[in-house]
């Protein structure tokens, strides 16, 4: 697999890896066997990036991967999990003594003595202003707790104002073909500052596999029925806040795009993968199946100019007025 690195980190990583979210809850139900499925499919296909969150089943898909990783010693893996929203969001709850707790909490639920990368998870926007967290931040690896931090953001101010931070590794946004936002002044910032950029919500959702129609119904646990218009978190996790209808009309333009050789899934990781700036993508995987396809993606063609330019296209004319300025 194609790798990238993150300089701050001094970690190398395969440029697809798998986000986790879905092996905690909130996508169906993902039984035990499915998961580890799914983990060793993408590690056997030369995933190397693993994304997960402490509130992710309240710690099932941590969990879930400290199985994983004890099954698989020495297999090089990193391991990227989450913080902070377990808790009510006030920016007062982002302090040293909770930062303790919650990462003694995932360390032991991945079963490691250092975490590779803690991310504040989308948190308040304050906190990204606030020294007295990032010296936090820093004291965790002072103590040896986290091998370093980064950021997980809904907006792209709050990725500049991160980026800004010495200390801070990476910055976690979502990036697709249908949020083109972060190319702007993000991707470019990060990169001239050796700050890695892991994109998520890369496939919107699933709305970018071209596999649902109006019909397309989701679980009463799935966070696509529950969240549509920002219920229980921020709306721009769900399909990448594109209305569902619009994201349909628009991903049906692009599916003449795909061609015989890869799928509507694929040719959008490739879209983000060819994103100058871009460190890894994390699509999930509810299957063996899906893991392999993904990880697939990484030995694929380019983009075209002329492709490029259709995605461009659709953007401005269906999406832009939607979503851009919002996120």
């Amino acid at each position: 697999m194609q790798e990238r690195t993150f300089p701050r980190l001094e970690r190398t990583v395969g440029v697809i890896g798998l986000g986790a979210w879905q092996l905690g809850a909130d996508w169906g139900t993902v039984t035990e066997d499915d998961a580890m499925g799914v983990l060793a499919a993408a590690v056997d296909a030369g995933v190397s990036f693993l994304d997960t969150a402490d509130v992710y089943g309240d710690g099932r898909s941590e969990a879930l991967i400290g199985r994983f990783l004890r099954s698989r010693p020495g297999a090089g893996l990193t391991v990227a999990t989450k913080m902070g929203r377990r808790v009510e969001q006030r920016p007062e709850a982002y302090n040293l003594a909770n930062f303790r707790a919650w990462t003694d909490r995932s360390r032991q639920n991945l079963g490691v003595d250092v975490l590779d990368l803690v991310q504040l998870h989308c948190p308040p926007t304050p906190v990204f202003a606030d020294d007295a967290v990032f010296d936090a931040l820093d004291t965790l690896v002072a103590e040896e707790r986290i091998a370093g931090y980064g950021v997980s953001v809904e907006t792209c101010d709050e990725a500049l104002t991160a980026i800004a931070r010495p200390g801070v590794a990476s910055v976690q946004i979502i990036l697709n073909a249908l949020r083109h936002k972060p190319l702007e002044r993000v991707l470019p910032t990060a990169a001239a500052t050796g700050v890695g950029i892991i994109a998520r919500v890369p496939l919107a959702s699933g709305l970018l596999s071209g596999r649902y129609d109006e019909h397309t119904t989701f679980a009463p646990d799935d966070h696509r029925t529950f969240n549509r218009h920002g219920e229980a978190f921020d709306v721009g996790e769900t399909f990448a806040g594109v209305d569902f209808a619009l994201g349909l009309a628009a991903v049906r333009r692009l599916v003449p795009l795909v061609g015989p050789d890869r799928t509507m899934a694929q040719f959008a990781l490739r879209w983000i993968v060819d994103q100058p700036g871009v460190t890894v993508v994390i699509p999930g995987a509810r299957d063996a199946v899906q893991a392999r396809a993904n990880a697939a993606v990484a030995g694929q063609p380019a983009v075209s100019d002329r492709e490029r330019a259709v995605v461009d296209e659709v953007y401005d004319e269906l999406i832009r007025p939607q979503v851009h300025d919002r996120w």
